[in-house]
């Protein structure tokens, strides 16, 4: 099934965001659907906007990263309910990645779990409806919080220039911001809060305004204060991404999988005494996974067109037997290299570190191994 240059129908089920008619206006060429909006992307070429995303600075229209605030005097409690991983030291305005999995363990999204306040937390989101699995848990253990989506639209400035002109916007406070934190900062009358974090490799910030009818106004500050240093629209980029190991959910992993099949075993505090609602069968299930995401790399391109499917990939079949299931794959413009994402059987990848797709031979590498893998070749 091709799905190339087919267009979006799009209705009031895909919202818009404060920043659409400025993305239109810069000449956006296509649109993801991404927690129900509309998620620039594509501007230039593929490969155009992954070069200027690596040498320059652009402005990701990321509103589609709904935040879930979870308020009032139980709020870190849930939050904590929904995680594997120990929130308890949380420093105010940090943020953590933090997947969210059900009681057998399975993954439900991987958002960064963002400390406002004690009682004040943003789930900032990948794309899932985890507002109604928070609204369910509250109601089922009877916690006093309030659970609901806030205007919240968040702005990303990614690239190796991000800092320089954040700093224009914000002022020279925001170099001193360390990784997965933020700080309120001022602009326009407003406390903004403004984290180094983004979907790429390449540096930069997240900007979380909280009001939508600002957008506009945020938007050509970035722009009209960067025109020197060659800023430009852009948005969360697949290539980029896939070189960096940023997973994707949805796209790499879903429901279906637990963290230590996609390589998050990091983020799982096992032994910690806290009280989520994953961690007992997580527990159980450690060490008993019979599959891995993993990263392949080929040499030349794959044609995997007659075997493309919606739902999820294609099967990865040696000797007539499905040994996998592809996920992401990508042309690595840097590296000159085919990059895939795959969910390989463990009976597979314990006995062989290479696999045949199409005739093209690709070498097997775990994904803490992956980035170096390529920049090794």
């Amino acid at each position: 099934m091709n799905l190339q240059n087919k267009l979006l129908s799009v209705t009031k089920r895909q919202r818009a965001t404060p920043y659409s008619r400025r993305v239109e206006a810069a000449g956006v060429k296509a649109y993801s659907v991404y927690n129900h909006m509309l998620l620039p992307a594509l501007y230039r070429t593929v490969e155009e906007d992954y070069w200027h995303l690596c040498e320059h600075v652009q402005v990701w229209d990321v509103a589609a990263e709904r935040q879930v605030e979870v308020v009032g005097p139980d709020a870190a409690k849930l939050v904590q309910l929904m995680t594997p991983r120990d929130l308890s030291k949380t420093a105010l305005l940090q943020g953590k990645y933090a997947p969210i999995c059900d009681a057998q363990g399975h993954i439900l999204n991987d958002p960064i779990v963002i400390k406002l306040a004690e009682d004040r937390w943003w789930i900032s989101l990948a794309d899932s409806d985890i507002k109604f699995f928070a609204k369910g848990l509250a109601q089922g253990y009877g916690m006093d919080v309030n659970v609901f989506e806030p205007d919240v639209s968040p702005l990303a400035v990614q690239g190796p220039k991000a800092e320089e002109l954040c700093a224009r916007v914000f002022g020279e406070e925001v170099r001193s911001i360390k990784f997965f934190h933020g700080k309120m900062l001022s602009w326009n009358g407003e406390e903004i809060y403004v984290a180094r974090s983004g979907w790429s490799h390449q540096g930069g910030f997240e900007i979380y305004l909280h009001k939508g009818e600002l957008g506009e106004a945020l938007w050509d500050e970035l722009f009209e204060k960067g025109e020197d240093l060659d800023v430009g629209p852009g948005s969360p980029h697949g290539t980029e991404r896939l070189e960096a190991c940023l997973l994707s959910y949805g796209s790499d992993m879903n429901e279906h999988e637990t963290p230590f099949e996609c390589g998050l075993d990091s983020y799982l505090n096992l032994d910690a005494q806290v009280d989520s609602l994953s961690l007992p069968a997580l527990r159980e299930l450690a060490g008993k996974q019979t599959k891995k995401l993993m990263g392949v790399l080929f040499d030349e391109p794959v044609d995997v067109s007659d075997n493309f499917n919606i739902q999820g990939g294609y099967d990865l079949i040696v000797d007539g037997v499905v040994v996998g299931e592809a996920r992401s794959q990508t042309w690595s413009f840097r590296y000159k290299k085919y990059m895939m994402y795959a969910m390989f059987d463990l009976s597979y990848i314990r006995a062989n570190d290479v696999i045949t797709v199409n005739g093209q031979d690709g070498s097997i590498h775990p994904l803490s191994l992956f980035k170096a893998a390529l920049e090794g070749h």
